[in-house]
Parts: C-alpha cells; structure tokens; sequence
C-alpha cells in the first residue's frame, strides 16, 4: 500500500526538446571526477598523472574525512589533473580502457554483514558519496546515523528525464540496494514516486520500504519538499538520500563486488536535435554524446543538470556527479529594443504584464512546451517584495526574509527561518520569476555554507 501526498503549490515550465524514449551506448572518450560537485570537499590526491587504475580504483580522499574515497568509474589512465586558481582541483580527467578491468571488493552474503562491514564496503568502494544529507546536501559522515532514507525516484524538473526508462531492468539491483540502507539505519526508508507522471514500475515491486506517491507540481520532485511532507528536520537531525539509480549501482557492488557506476542520462532541450537517452558512466564526457546532435550554427548552452539548477559545462564538459540531464538551450546573449513594451506573445512569464502571463491560467495538461533561452529580460535591480515567492515555495518558511538573513550572515536568524530545511535547488523558481534578477540559489547555498562551516559539519 502507498501514501498520496498532494503538493498544491509550485509551477510546471515546459519547454521543448523532450527526449524519446530510444536508448544509445556512445562511444565515450574521457571520464573525469569533480571534486566541485561535492559540497564542502578538498581532495587529497592518491594518484598522479600517467597512473592507470582500474573502475574502483581510489582516485583521492577527503581531507576532513580520510575514510571516504572516491573512486575510478573506468579503468584506463590518469591523463591530467586540471587544477584553477590556487592550485584548486577541478578536474581528474581519465582515458578508459577498451577492456574494462575491475577491482574486487568480494561477494559476500549481505544477511551475514553487519553495519560496520557495509560500511567498510561502501567506504572503500567509493560509492559511500552517492549518499547524501540534509541539511546541506553533503556526503554524511559514516559515524552518524539518519533518523530516515529517501530513494528519490522522481524528478519534477523542466524536461525531467522518465524514470521507468532510468530504471528499467534494474529492479533486483534496486531491492539489492534497499537491503544494504536497512543495515544503515533504523528508521524507515521512504521510496518516493510520481503520481502524475508515469510511476515507475520497478520502485512499486521493492519489499521493506514505504512507498510515497507525490502529486503536484515542480519542484514537488525536490528532495526538501518531500522531507517537510514525511519527516521535517529539527536542529540536530539528519535525512539521508539517494537517487534510485545510484542505489542500483550499491546493489550491483554488493551482487558482483565490483564497482560499475553505469548511468542513464537523457540529452535535452530545445537546440538538441533528436533528444534521447544514452547509457554512459558517471563523468562521462557529453562531446561524442553531443556531437552531430545540436545546431551547431546556434550560440548555446551546455547544462549538467537541469536548466534551473544545473551547472553550464564547455561541448567537451563532463557529467556532473549527480546529474542524470544533460540539457542544451539557447545562450540568450542578446538585446530587445524596447522589450518591455512588447506583448510578448513567446516570451516566459507567470506575471500578466506579457500576455503569455495568461496561458498560465490554462491546467497545465493544456499548456503548450515553449521555446527558452537564458536571456534575463533586463538587468539587477534592488530586491522587491512581491509576495510571488510564495506562490511556488511549497514549504512553510518565509522565502524573502531567509533570503535576507543570508544575505546579511544572520546566524540565529537563519535558523528561526528554516534553513535546515531548504537547499538552493528550492528556490530555483523563484528566481525565474524574481523582478529583480537576483542569484538567489547562490544566496542560499552561501547561507547554507556559512551555517555548515559555523557548526563543524
């Protein structure tokens, strides 16, 4: 039996370049590991360029942590270690092997394992980062315990890929997985669905688990969202998550011993020729996954992610370690003379000073996909109070004066706000309907920073 949860507030975007439900295996000729795609990391390297290692090979180790590792997705070379300013590490960029070659962390019976053995395996492996925590949004510390765990088995983002293709044959890996999160805590493991959407089939079947169908609008997919509809956080506590395919990859370590850290990801948008799915590995290179497959002649945008949270990558960027999208738009690097005064008829807007404002009121089965770009439709300007926030922030806080106290590092005062209980992603849509063009996320995950940095996490 499942729960039905209704979210009543938020917004659906729809945008062109869907992606159809064919699956490809590109050729992939470079993997890389991010240290920026995890929050609050600084890496100590264990290899050097020129080193070959095999998939699951450590990589480097978290300073503040040395048991948790990260690890190789591909056998093959080292073949640069790209540093930014400061000598900063972004990226670890690794030729494969033709033939894959894979480190053996055993197959032994899980039902003779207990929490500290799961662990060690999942240190080691390197898959303990697929695991992560609110609040946050970091790799936990394997000392702590969660009160709960969520398998996100949705994603309510603009062309969001479909989950039944995400998954599909990976059910045994899945439950495999599931077992593996009960040695980690005693709390429940919530395994939350779409209800609008299709609901994927391989999540109903798993044994042991609360399954949560969501019904609403974006960002009802949003991980902070289902935890203030399940289990809200309270000072002192914590919520471990992870996507269910990253649980089928801990299920495959545990069923094989080996680390095979493939992924389904969905090439979207509105510049992409043919969107459709393709299964790589994680850090997989998008340029032969790209390439002959987006208008070229066209100045655009490479996005790990969605085109309201993701991070904008080069043609030969990596995936990002989180991402299952990779979303190709139009770069909006352009002027409209006298804009403002237009109808704008094509224009994206959920105020009625453009009449697309109006076809917002239609439900949003009737609303037809839209073309998007990334051009702001004017400049900065001092932060006004609108009161729109509100109408697409399904949480119960007050999104102006957080944004505010993080603005101005008020500690005590973010706290009395509830900012435990958001993350950047949240206020994605309030920043598309911002009047005052501000980089809110960047406000709350500085906040966040602050607040993560000043208690020790």
């Amino acid at each position: 039996m499942s729960n039905i949860i209704t979210v009543k507030k938020g917004f659906d975007i729809k945008i062109i370049g869907e992606a159809e439900n064919e699956i490809l295996t590109p050729k992939v000729e470079s993997y890389a590991i991010k240290p920026q795609d995890y929050i609050g990391l600084i890496p100590k390297m264990m290899v050097k360029e020129g080193d070959r290692v095999k998939a699951g090979s450590p990589i480097f180790y978290a300073k503040h942590n040395e048991k948790i590792l990260f690890t190789s997705a591909v056998s093959g070379v080292v073949q640069s270690i790209k540093r930014g300013e400061k000598r900063v590490i972004e990226e670890v960029i690794i030729i494969p092997e033709q033939t894959q070659d894979y480190e053996d962390f055993g197959k032994e019976s899980l039902a003779s394992m207990n929490r500290e053995d799961v662990l060690e395996k999942l240190l080691k492996s390197g898959l303990w980062t697929l695991i992560r925590k609110r609040p946050y949004a970091i790799i936990p510390n394997p000392d702590s315990s969660p009160k709960c765990i969520i398998v996100s088995g949705f994603d309510s983002s603009p062309l969001a890929a479909n989950y039944n293709i995400l998954l599909r044959g990976k059910a045994a890996e899945i439950q495999l997985g599931v077992d593996v999160l009960k040695k980690l805590t005693k709390g429940n493991i919530h395994v939350n669905v779409s209800f609008d959407k299709t609901t994927c089939d391989e999540l109903l079947k798993l044994q042991g688990v609360e399954i949560n169908k969501f019904k609403g609008q974006h960002p009802v997919g949003n991980i902070s969202v289902q935890i203030a509809k399940l289990d809200p956080i309270n000072k002192g506590e914590s919520i471990w998550y992870i996507d269910a395919q990253d649980l089928a990859i801990i299920g495959k370590l545990f069923a094989t011993g080996r680390v095979e850290k493939d992924r389904t990801i969905a090439l979207v948008g509105n510049e992409v020729k043919n969107p459709r799915y393709y299964s790589v590995k994680l850090g997989a290179s998008i340029a032969n996954i790209v390439e002959k497959n987006v208008n070229k002649e066209n100045n655009i945008r490479y996005i790990s992610g969605t085109v309201l949270t993701g991070k904008t990558i080069s043609y030969d960027g990596y995936l990002g370690a989180y991402d299952n999208l990779v979303s190709v738009i139009t770069e909006g690097d352009y002027y409209e003379f006298l804009g403002w005064v237009l109808p704008g008829f094509k224009k994206f807007s959920l105020y009625r000073t453009f009449l697309s404002g109006f076809l917002n009121l239609l439900p949003k089965q009737k609303r037809k996909p839209i073309n998007i770009d990334t051009n702001l439709h004017g400049g900065k300007r001092a932060l006004v109070l609108t009161g729109e926030y509100e109408k697409v922030l399904p949480l119960d806080i007050y999104p102006m004066q957080l944004i505010k106290a993080c603005i101005i590092g008020d500690i005590d005062l973010m706290e009395q706000l509830g900012i435990y209980e958001v993350d950047a992603e949240d206020f994605a849509l309030c920043e598309v309907i911002d009047v005052s063009k501000t980089d809110i996320q960047q406000i709350i995950r500085d906040g966040l920073e602050l607040m993560r940095k000043e208690l020790g996490e």
